[in-house]
């Protein structure tokens, strides 16, 4: 009985350190933020895009030079706000330019990204549906929409 225990000891003792280096690996990979690179397929079309609430609730997305693209309504648009909240919640965490655009990038293969060049976050936004890549690839193609 003792020999059968210890020689299940060393496997066990070898599936728990295997385990622990593992959890290692990848909390130290969320505390340092290292960001994996986004997909190395080709890009069919790409914007840099500045989003800033509005006191009515609205969202107003411009291109960097100041150019209105959209204003997207109080109230509607909940994947795009939160996709948003939580970048800028990394933004400000990190100490990052809270108003610098965001790039948003179609792939050919028909992925879509919200990047943030401040902080080296993206998110595939495929990974939620296509409803919600689809509110974020629109924006590729708006053009200066009135209120």
């Amino acid at each position: 009985m003792m020999a059968e225990r210890a020689s299940l000891r060393g496997p066990f003792l070898g599936m728990m350190l295997l385990l622990g280096l593992t959890l290692a690996g990848a909390a130290s990979a969320r505390l340092w933020h290292v960001p994996e690179p986004p997909p190395a397929t080709p890009v069919a079309a790409a914007r840099s895009l500045v989003f800033a609430d509005r006191d009515d609730g609205a969202v107003v997305v411009s291109a960097p030079d100041g150019t209105l693209v959209a204003v997207l309504p109080p109230g509607t648009n909940g994947f795009v706000r939160g996709a948003l909240r939580g970048l800028a919640r990394e933004r400000r965490r990190e100490d990052a330019a809270i108003a610098a655009p965001f790039n948003v990038t179609e792939y050919v293969d028909g992925r879509v990204t919200l990047q943030d060049p401040a902080t080296g976050r993206w998110v595939d936004l495929r990974a939620f549906g296509a409803t919600n890549a689809g509110a974020f690839a629109r924006l590729l193609t708006a053009r200066e929409e009135n209120e």
